[in-house]
């Protein structure tokens, strides 16, 4: 019988969901019944659906969201919270990133806006886009490091590659003049060609001031808000129910 050198050769090349479905196939009388294409049909559908979901664990595994298990499904839509339904639907599309369009999500703390993103960047990892999430102290520090040892230029063309970063904690903490420069680095490479998320307890209208440098505020401002959805979260903190529920 071939079989057994079928299925090895399926594996040498990498053909996993197909060698899976094949061995099922051997070891299943009924699918003898089957025509010819019927029985290749379901193999490729196979190979399919497993790199599909490969691709999908190594892209959420890439993104390092704060709320890995967060969902779409489950988003909370209490009328407290007054999400635009119709927004949050859009936006699960991923249209947006593949237009490379912005997101500016607002709220007190506790209202959901990490949890949010995270639900509608899994959303994106199953579609296929690069995500990568970060506390914008973070990826500031990163950069400066970076900058120092020399694969600054390279943490760049990372980051403009991504199809979607979010920034998180946005106005936590004061920038200095390196930061606003380095932040301006990065999103002159993503304007108009790949999508950022901005998360953050500030309303929009006061970012200029916390930016403090009024030429690289406009700058940095100019590159972020005019090609962005926006989203107000509101309501009692998620955190606080979820302790009283």
């Amino acid at each position: 019988m071939l079989s057994n050198p079928t299925l090895e050769t399926m594996r040498a090349l990498k053909l996993q969901g197909m060698a899976t479905a094949f061995e099922e196939q051997l070891q299943n009388p009924s699918t003898a019944s089957l025509a010819f294409e019927e029985r290749v049909g379901l193999l490729v559908d196979r190979e399919r659906l497993h790199r599909e979901n490969g691709r999908t664990t190594r892209l959420l595994r890439q993104a390092r969201l704060k709320f890995s298990q967060a969902a779409v499904e489950d988003i909370n839509y209490r009328a407290d919270r007054k999400l635009d339904k119709r927004l949050i639907a859009t936006l699960a599309t991923g249209q947006w990133i593949r237009r490379g369009q912005g997101l500016l999500m607002t709220g007190k703390t506790g209202t959901g806006k990490s949890w949010l993103f995270c639900a509608l960047a899994r959303q994106a990892c199953r579609q296929g886009q690069s995500v990568r999430y970060w506390r914008l102290a973070r990826l500031l520090e990163q950069l400066r490091i970076a900058h120092a040892d020399g694969s600054y230029m390279g943490l760049l063309r990372k980051i403009a590659k991504t199809d979607l970063i979010a920034l998180d904690d946005w106005g936590l903490t004061p920038s200095t003049a390196q930061d606003r420069a380095h932040l301006l680095e990065v999103l002159d490479d993503r304007v108009g060609e790949k999508s950022t998320a901005i998360l953050s307890q500030l309303p929009v209208e006061e970012w200029h001031k916390y930016l403090g440098e009024p030429t690289l505020a406009d700058a940095i401002l100019d590159r972020l808000v005019h090609r962005s959805h926006r989203l107000a979260l509101t309501g009692p903190s998620m955190r606080e129910r979820e302790i009283q529920g």
